[in-house]
This record gives C-alpha cells, structure tokens and sequence, in this order.
C-alpha cells in the first residue's frame, strides 16, 4: 500500500472526492467542490516525495519535468482509482487527487447539498475542549506515513500522525464519536472525522471482531513509520467498539532523558534482586522500565529477557549484550509460562511489564532471589501498599514467607506521578524512592509496612525520598503548581509541612 492512503482514505471516509498537495502548501480536501476540513501541515518536498512513492517515479518525474504536467492513474485498492495530476511550478510541484467518475457518482448520490452538509466534528461534551487543529509545522508533516499492518490501518496512521503533532501521549476512539487526544493530562477533540468506526479505523479481522463480540479485550502494538510505535488497547462498550492507543516514543529514552529528580542509574547495575516501578496508569512506569533495561544494557554485558503484552518501545543492545523479547499471547501464552521458560534461557535481567497475578508474582520472587535481576511494574499509589498488594495476593497461611521473600529480594521501589509543568507545555515527574536498607527489610518481615513513610522521610542518605518531599522540592523550583501536588499527595499534611520550611 502506498504511503499516500493514509490521507486518501479519509477522502473516502468523508465522502470527499479531491486531495491537493504541493511542496510546502498544506493538504486540502475538497467534497465536489465544498472545502472540507482536513488539519494537516505543510508538505515539505521530502516528504510530498514519500508520500506518493511509486506514484511519483524518476521516469514520471521527468515526464512532468519536461511537459510541466503529467497525468495518471492511481489505483488504491478499497480506496478507489484515482486520478493523479502532477504539475511543475516554482519551487517545487502540486499533485491533486480527484476520486474516479463512479467513485463521484455514488459519492454524490449520497451525499447531502453542501447547506445540509452535516458539521465536520459532533458538539463537545462537557470537560473536552473544542476541537484542535494540528499545528502547521513542516517537522509534523515528515510523520504522514502508514502503519505496518498489512491489513490496511490507514485511517489509524492519520489519527495518531495529528496526536503525534498536538504531543498527545494518547488517542480515543469510539464508534460514532470524533477521535480525541490527551494532551499534558487534558482531553480535547480532533477535527478530522465525525464520527469513527473503530472496526474500519484498525483494519480488525473477522476472528477479532468475534473475540470483541464475545466479550474479550485485544490488545496488541503497531509501528507508525515516522512516529514510532503505538500500544492498542480494544474493546467493547454499551455504545459500540471503543479503542484507548498509547503513544511511546521511536526508542527507549535515557534515563537522564526522565529529568528525574533523584539519579537511579545505579538500579541498572544491581546484580539481583526486585526492582518495582509503580503508579497510574499513563503515569510513566514503562517509560522508566524501558529506561532502566536499556542502561542495564549499555552498561553490562548481558543477556536481557522481556516479557510484554504487547512490545512497547524499541530497545537497541550494544554489542556485548542481547536482548530477548517476548510478546505475551503471541510469542508465549502467558506471563507465568514465560517467567518459566526464561530461567532456562540464561538471562541476568528480566523485565516483566505487569505482575498481574499470585503464580507471576511468586515466580518473580523467586528469580530475583536465584540471581536475577528483576525490573518490573505494579499499580500501586505508594512504596508501602505496593508492599501489601503483593503480599495480599497470596493466602493469609503463606503470607509470613511472601514478606520474608520480599524483604530478602526487594532492592527498590519507584512511585511515579506525572504533572502538568507550571510553565510551558509538557508535564514533569515527581517520583517516590524506597530503598530497601536492613531496618526497610525489617519492616517488611514484621508486617509493619505503616512504618515505612517514616523511614522514607529520613533516608535520604541511603538515596530515598518520599512523595511530599518531591512535590514540595517541584512547588519551590516552581516546576510545578502547588495545587497540582495537593492533588496527588498521599499525605497531604506532609505536603504542607514540607512547604512551610
């Protein structure tokens, strides 16, 4: 399939039948006539150039060269034959896109007069905003590429491409209703459909509408040729087929990249034991877990095992090391059967993304106390309840060894929270650090945990530092607004002491 669909199939989906491009104009559509709204930036000649792909050959390029316009015919398969114009002009050249004569007719035999024409976005709800035109920004248009799916998708790679230009971190469909974008924490509509089908958006198979259909949620991740790499989560609600699609970045960023605000490098070098990183969903835990592992990679030489549901970010190990990853429910039937198999695959680290259940957990503790360094996630909001959760997962006559287990294997714990940065776009990091010392592991074999907020509070020799401390630092540096701390401190009394002094 040709670059160039990921645009031609939202003429299709809004019943338009023309696409204008040229060197460093933006896009416009065109319904017979009527302008339709289509917010894509300026094309550079680059990228104009890859977009079109074999429509646009050396031999046809000199064609049009020496007669300054040059007419084909594309054919884009479900999308329809097209009608290309290539045209020369100074600095660079135009290509137009007009849907064929039937294409035309059906279009406009169903298609309303343009004062009835229905409007380009549904009216937003309240705690949305209005709907966001994508930034004219030659850099943004360089992403108008597919996806790899070889079942099509190109309506999702225009999606994610004008998220992609807004910084979103996420992007929501849902039948029937226009796609929206989390952006710095805060939702807001896109102006490029109406109305999704989300089936036809993700190019689904018959055998995974079925699993919709039946109840089952699906997740899995594609590569989004000039973004990166996109996490899909689907599944169905009372209205319909719904789809929540993270963003994550081309590569696994450095830690330094975090900005956090305690170094944890030295987490990557521990030679054994349990590293959790823990916190919200959209809080950041698999960005630093992706840190973490590719530290542990540029630093030592090892063998390096994932396990995921599904791959996220792209790792890249330096000669002296390997990675090994697995895709729960592809590459292997479940996080537990995989925990298995790798003790057997001669790994130093391991990377779990979620310990979702008691024979995963149990595993896990188990290969951190055999030699292996462990990094993996929990959704907990402080050190001390990722402690109980995991310890609450078993039966109350097991319980005394998991803490004995814990406290033996457990070398950190990071809490992590993303906030909206008081000045300027983006969010920030606050984080909580537990450092499991001999008095921290006392606690824990003692069922103590209450205890821990106390030992973070003063540790901060051993490298800890508690939530409250971190806002606080934050709100002073003025990073961050004090009442976007209060709002995620677990003591908010602490909170207020800390920035009082």
């Amino acid at each position: 399939m040709a670059r160039i669909d990921s645009l031609l199939a939202i003429v299709k989906q809004q019943a338009a039948n023309e696409l204008r491009m040229g060197t460093d104009r933006e896009p416009k559509m065109f319904a017979f006539g009527v302008a339709k709204r289509l917010s894509i930036p300026a094309t550079p000649d680059d990228t104009l150039r890859d977009l079109l792909g074999e429509i646009l050959t050396p031999e046809r390029e000199q064609a049009m060269r020496a007669k300054g316009r040059l007419e084909v015919t594309y054919e884009g398969g479900p999308l329809g034959s097209f009608h290309v114009t290539l045209a020369t002009r100074e600095g660079g050249f135009d290509v137009t896109f007009v849907r064929n004569a039937r294409a035309r007719g059906a279009a406009a035999e169903g298609a309303a007069p343009a004062s009835e024409m229905p409007p380009a976005i549904a009216p937003h709800p309240p705690g949305l905003s209005q709907p966001t035109s994508v930034p004219a920004s030659p850099a943004v248009a360089a992403r108008l590429v597919h996806d790899d799916d070889p079942s099509g998708g190109s309506l999702l790679a225009a999606y994610v491409v004008s998220a992609a230009a807004l910084r979103a971190s996420d992007l929501h469909l849902a039948d029937g209703e226009p796609p929206c974008v989390r952006v710095d924490g805060a939702l807001q509509r896109l102006d490029l459909a109406a109305g999704v089908d989300v089936a036809a958006t993700l190019a689904l198979s018959d055998a995974e509408r079925t699993r919709l259909a039946h109840g089952d949620s699906i997740d899995s991740a594609r590569e989004v040729v000039g973004v990166g790499r996109v996490r899909i989560h689907i599944f169905q609600s009372s209205a319909g087929l719904a789809a929540a699609v993270r963003l994550l970045p081309r590569a696994a960023p450095s830690l330094a990249s975090l900005h956090l605000p305690l170094p944890l490098d030295d987490l990557a070098e521990l030679p054994h034991g349990l590293v959790l990183v823990c916190g919200a969903s959209g809080s950041g835990k698999s960005t630093t877990l992706a840190a973490l592992a590719q530290e542990a990679l540029r630093r030592r030489s090892i063998v390096l095992t994932t396990l995921e549901d599904p791959i996220e970010f792209a790792l890249s190990p330096p000669e002296t090391s390997l990675a090994r990853r697995r895709q729960v429910g592809r590459d292997v039937r479940d996080f537990a059967t995989g925990l298995r198999d790798a003790l057997r695959e001669d790994p130093d680290v391991l990377l779990l993304g979620e310990m979702r259940d008691r024979e995963t957990i149990r595993l896990a503790l188990t290969a951190a106390e055999t030699g292996h360094l462990v990094l993996s996630s929990l959704h907990s909001r402080s050190a001390a309840s990722a402690i109980e959760r995991i310890v609450d997962v078993f039966p109350a006559e097991g319980q005394a060894q998991v803490r004995t287990q814990i406290a033996d294997s457990l070398r950190a714990i990071v809490v992590q929270r993303l906030l909206p940065r008081a000045r300027g776009e983006g969010r920030i990091p606050v984080i909580e650090v537990l450092r499991v010392t001999h008095a921290v592991g006392a606690l824990i074999r003692e069922g103590k945990t209450s205890q821990i907020t106390s030992t973070l509070q003063s540790g901060k020799r051993e490298g800890m530092l508690s939530l409250e401390r971190c806002l606080a630092d934050r709100v002073q540096a003025g990073e961050i607004r004090v009442e976007d701390a209060r709002s995620v401190a677990n003591e908010p009394s602490s909170l207020t002491s800390y920035l009082a002094r």
